[in-house]
């Protein structure tokens, strides 16, 4: 019987998302292809050091304990997604068993990007270093981010996971945040007031976050069988938005089904003095410029979205999401 993915949470990570490749891309890039191979069998059982998403994708797969049988019937699936082919991508294999990461399951193609497969295997996530890779997987309305090069928050004692998203361009679509930049920052509450309880339109990461809800429900039943256990997971959303727009968001979030344990609404204060004392192990955002501090404290995801990312630059006025 076929193994179905179609009621788990499932992520797509190419290897660069999770390892630290650049010195096997410095050698690939100075020395050519045949000697990135001999390089990568050389090293073939030399574990590459963690990358800026490990973190978030170790404490992601351990949340499969929720699940009443793990091994068979796991809650999250990772998938490896990579461009390498089958021979230079087994060091990327090794690596993974050596961290003990449960991800068995991967795509190898030669200098091809595997972002078309993300919905024959249901990925909700699909993360990689990869520029290109990402905005061809947004351009295909394909839920993808750029790991970008920021600071690694991991504590192994901890077996915790905070995630913490924008919300304009992110989990929602970004019609609002196109009247902001047309019309600027009153118009634009002006237009949450009026759709108040209009639910937006879904962004790239909005079925992520739903599937991410079903992992909050699994520990509230757990907590129904076992009083003691103290949840682990936790959903932080940090936007530019202030009041009077805050209460769309919120009703938003209500009508998709989910609920964040945090909320902070900051009408433009610097993400980045927020997300230092939060600590997630991974941050989503659209806009760069707010990425450019959050990077210098947290794991930080571009989501190359909306109007922000493509708009002509001409009518980008500034702020919020």
């Amino acid at each position: 019987m076929p193994y179905a993915l179609d009621h788990r949470l499932v992520i797509g990570v190419a290897s660069s998302a999770v390892f630290d490749l650049s010195e096997s891309d410095a050698v690939f890039k100075r020395q050519g292809e045949q000697q990135y191979r001999r390089f990568q069998e050389e090293h073939l059982d030399t574990p590459l050091p963690k990358g800026i998403a490990f973190s978030f994708i170790r404490r992601l797969l351990s949340l499969n304990d929720l699940s009443d049988d793990p091994q068979n019937d796991p809650l999250v699936e990772v998938v490896l997604l990579s461009r390498n082919d089958p021979d230079t991508g087994l060091r990327v294999m090794r690596s993974i068993e050596h961290y003990g990461l449960g991800i068995t399951r991967a795509i190898f193609m030669q200098g091809r990007s595997p972002y078309e497969f993300i919905p024959a295997l249901n990925i909700a996530l699909f993360l990689s270093a990869n520029q290109q890779d990402v905005e061809a997987a947004i351009k295909a309305n394909f839920p993808a981010g750029q790991v970008l090069d920021s600071t690694l928050v991991d504590d192994e004692q901890d077996n915790s996971l905070r995630i913490a998203f924008d919300f304009d361009g992110v989990l929602a679509g970004d019609e609002s945040e196109q009247v902001m930049q047309r019309e600027g920052l009153g118009r634009f509450h002006d237009h949450e007031v009026k759709n108040v309880m209009r639910p937006h339109n879904p962004g790239p990461l909005k079925e992520f976050l739903v599937r991410m809800g079903r992992i909050q429900t699994a520990e509230e039943q757990r907590k129904q069988l076992d009083p003691t256990y103290e949840n682990r997971f936790r959903v932080s959303i940090v936007t530019a938005r202030n009041a009077p727009s805050h209460e769309r968001a919120l009703n938003t979030l209500k009508s998709w089904g989910v609920m964040a344990n945090d909320a902070f609404f900051l009408g433009g204060i610097e993400k980045g003095k927020v997300l230092g004392v939060l600590r997630p192990h991974i941050f989503f955002d659209d806009q760069p410029a707010h990425l450019r501090s959050a990077s210098t404290v947290v794991p930080s995801v571009h989501i190359p979205f909306g109007v922000i990312n493509h708009g002509p630059l001409d009518e980008i006025v500034q702020q919020p999401e």
